[in-house]
């Protein structure tokens, strides 16, 4: 084209710079994954002063801090399926895209495939994010993807990226509901087999959980609670005479039984695995009972009630400092004595053989735990299995020596890995890796009445998709000798 040409050629109109769009919702949804990405925090406690100082600073409603909440959650939990989505719409390899990138990336996908945000709404409020907290080069790239990734919906896009489940049953899975294929693995063997019940289980991790109230025995009643929140805002638990579920809308920190500690929050499933221990069958007195995992408290403080009721005392130990202060915090205000300490449940300062009631909490993968912690399931490597087995075992084989003869312990985890649950007890009963120790099973499943599809026994598996709780282990175990 000469220059006569190119003079004469009409010109596009001028498009003026349009600043972008500074969304607080979508700004601290961002600041929140990034959170959890760089400091391997954990959505549930990087969120709350997240969306209080956004609320101070005014502005900023419980409809915002709602979207907000579903915009990080939802995004971490579909975080695989979201991850195989975008590496379907772009020429390099997912690991060549910068971190903040594929954040912005993750939650546009997620509002346009996990929410009824508009089409065009959602590629441009994540533009405009991107804009803001990535710059206008980069920006052009996420508007781009996700434009791609726009042309069809959830379900399409699934069955295009993830592989057939007759080539490859867990791959398939994995893509389908967001796991990595490890944990896919992990709870079928669990299960013990079966598509539908795998199916269910993974497709129960990734639903929103009920938050779930516990009224502690002789300082207040799950009526009190329910009378209080009020009956659009709650129901009484399913299997817990202590539990009180929350609906949409219902805010446990405005119940006044709550700001006191008469009650508390606690997922049902860990008050039954307390509920169980403190109601097996003895031999003898019962006068003192252990917690010796007891950090932040909420079995310790319902075990601390119980115990009130029977004139027992309780002994909360945690080996953090910091935690066992959380767990002061949960007994205060206990009627009954109880005593908080600092201590490491593997070299424990207290003699052998002088409790009746022993509970062991032991740390561990949280597998159980993935509606709530969505994050964890990317964070977990199968080796740090490896690095749990010495400790759940140690800490087991020191609560069965802390026992009486006749005492009872319950061993509980929130995780329904073998290699953490049965696995470990028989273990440490049959003395491998350690003495062997003398004490028999106690059938924990007469133990949480009205509870179906408990398993064989004696031992104790809960599962979200059964029983609407966490997978929460318990084995109870009798001393003998």
């Amino acid at each position: 084209m000469n220059d006569q040409a190119r003079a004469n050629r009409p010109r596009r109109p001028h498009k003026p710079y349009r600043r972008p769009q500074k969304d607080p919702v979508r700004v601290l949804a961002f600041e929140a994954l990034r959170a959890v990405d760089e400091r391997d925090a954990y959505a549930n406690l990087v969120l709350p002063p997240l969306l209080r100082k956004a609320r101070e600073q005014g502005g900023f409603d419980a409809r915002d801090a709602a979207l907000a909440t579903e915009l990080v959650y939802g995004t971490l939990r579909r975080q695989g399926t979201y991850d195989a989505i975008v590496a379907a719409c772009i020429d390099r390899p997912l690991r060549e895209v910068d971190p903040p990138v594929l954040d912005v990336l993750s939650l546009g996908a997620h509002q346009l495939l996990g929410t009824r945000i508009p089409t065009h709404a959602a590629v441009s409020a994540s533009v405009d994010l991107a804009r803001v907290v990535l710059g206008d080069g980069r920006a052009k790239f996420v508007n781009a993807v996700l434009r791609r990734v726009a042309q069809d919906d959830l379900d399409t896009w699934v069955a295009r990226v993830a592989p057939p489940y007759e080539a490859d049953a867990e791959d398939h899975l994995a893509v389908v509901h967001s796991h990595p294929r490890w944990i896919v693995t992990a709870l079928w063997d669990a299960l013990g087999g079966g598509r539908a019940g795998i199916e269910d289980l993974l497709e129960a991790d990734n639903e929103r959980p009920e938050v779930t109230l516990v009224a502690r025995p002789g300082r207040s009643t799950a009526d009190e609670l329910l009378d209080a929140l009020g009956e659009e805002s709650a129901l009484p638990g399913r299997w817990s005479p202590y539990a009180v579920r929350l609906t949409e809308g219902g805010e446990p920190g405005a119940v006044e039984a709550v700001a006191q500690g008469r009650a508390g929050v606690q997922d049902e499933g860990s008050q039954l695995v307390a509920l169980a221990l403190a109601n097996a069958p003895l031999e003898g007195p019962d006068a003192r009972w252990l917690d010796g995992c007891a950090g932040p408290g909420g079995k310790a403080a319902l075990l601390a009630a119980l115990a009130a009721q029977r004139g027992a005392s309780l002994l909360a130990s945690e080996k953090q400092p910091h935690r066992a202060r959380l767990v002061a915090r949960a007994l205060t205000g206990n009627p009954g004595p109880y005593q908080v300490i600092a201590a490491d449940g593997t070299r424990p300062p207290w003699l052998p053989g002088v409790f009746d009631r022993v509970l062991v909490d032991v740390p561990c993968s949280g597998l159980g735990a993935l509606r709530r912690r969505p994050e964890a399931r990317w964070r977990r490597r199968p080796e740090d299995l490896e690095g749990f087995a010495p400790l759940q075992r140690s800490l087991l084989r020191e609560a069965l020596s802390a026992v009486r003869v006749g005492g009872v312990v319950g061993y509980a985890t929130c995780s329904p890995h073998l290699a953490e649950t049965r696995v470990v007890v028989d273990d440490v009963l049959r003395g491998r890796g350690g003495p062997p120790v003398a004490a028999e099973w106690v059938d924990a499943r007469p133990l949480m009445p009205g509870v179906p599809a408990l398993g064989e026994g004696p031992d104790v598996q809960l599962w979200p998709h059964l029983h609407g709780t966490d997978a929460m282990y318990l084995a109870l175990l009798r001393r003998t000798a």
